[in-house]
């Protein structure tokens, strides 16, 4: 990956949203996860995902336009992420990776990010 260019601008939205769908697929098969998710249709959480991953990967802000700053920590307080609960959450998110074809110097920048949220997520 060029050290110029955003995860964004290397990825592209539609890989970016095809990551987010395979996640989400896996959460549809993850008790663990699925159950945080008291809504029958995933489909508004993974707009939210898609929109914060293209914020926080240097894409356009439409995030922060319909939900505001994303205080990750605080809006998933409410639930339990110990370290088993961040190891089902990226090992949904690894697999959905592998389902897109990422370059492997990206790939490991990706890897490197969600490992550091998922760790600063822990709150139990």
């Amino acid at each position: 990956m060029n050290s110029g260019n955003s995860i964004y601008e290397v990825l592209g939205e539609e890989k970016i949203k095809n990551m987010v769908h395979h996640f989400y697929s896996h959460v549809e098969q993850t008790p663990e996860l699925r159950k945080l998710y008291p809504e029958e249709d995933l489909a508004p959480a993974e707009e939210r995902l898609f929109l914060f991953l293209v914020h926080v990967f240097g894409g356009p802000h439409t995030y922060l336009e319909k939900r505001g700053h994303p205080m990750l920590r605080r809006r998933h307080f409410q639930w339990a992420i110990d370290d088993s609960m961040r190891n089902i959450w990226l090992d949904c998110m690894f697999r959905a990776m592998d389902k897109v074809d990422i370059e492997t110097d990206v790939k490991e920048a990706l890897m490197n990010y969600f490992i550091k949220v998922a760790n600063h997520m822990i709150n139990q």
